[in-house]
């Protein structure tokens, strides 16, 4: 087995499969904050005429998004290992199947690039932030460290597609597992 097929399929598959976990238990996370603070608004509504009060949760836009972001990343790198990105195949739908495999792995390498230079800009401005000392409005937390898995998952993003670019798995869409050909 080449170093580039061990390297996908024993490393980073098992964390893409963990990032997106992760993403999935952080918007479970935001999905029962948003579900709390709805809780607390209808309730202050049926306790307002008794004279009551119950809040909402404090800072609870800020919750939200300091913990979206790198929820929403971390969903990137397993998309881009069930080739479920967008293509337009518009000007390769009918074009020899090695020009397709050749602008897929071109589009891959670009990809790779793309997110290294992200996860790179993303962490100079983290950086910057920690410097500054950029705390939120509400709860003065500090939002540094929430942009730490936003980092994380471009960088596993650009690995991923790097690393596809070398040995690109079967499609799920092609049956008995194709050569890794996105388009159908």
């Amino acid at each position: 087995m080449r170093a580039s097929v061990v390297l996908r399929d024993r490393v980073l598959t098992p964390l893409a499969v963990g990032f997106a976990l992760y993403g999935g238990v952080v918007l479970l996370v935001i999905t029962a904050v948003t579900m709390l603070n709805v809780a607390g608004f209808a309730l202050d509504a049926v306790a307002r005429p008794f004279g009551g009060r119950v809040p909402g949760v404090s800072g609870y836009e800020e919750v939200v998004a300091l913990l979206v972001g790198g929820a929403t990343l971390s969903f990137l790198p397993w998309c881009q290992l069930r080739w479920g990105h967008v293509t337009v195949d518009l000007f390769t739908r009918r074009a020899p199947r090695r020009l397709v495999a050749a602008v897929d792995r071109l589009a891959l390498v670009l990809t790779a690039a793309l997110a290294f230079g992200l996860a790179l800009s993303m962490a100079v401005g983290m950086a910057q932030m920690r410097t500054d000392g950029v705390v939120t409005g509400v709860r003065a937390w500090p939002e540094w460290p929430f942009w730490g898995p936003g980092v994380a998952g471009l960088a596993l993003w650009g690995a991923v597609a790097a690393v596809m670019a070398l040995a690109p798995p079967a499609s799920p869409t092609t049956a008995g597992g194709g050569e890794g050909r996105p388009h159908g």
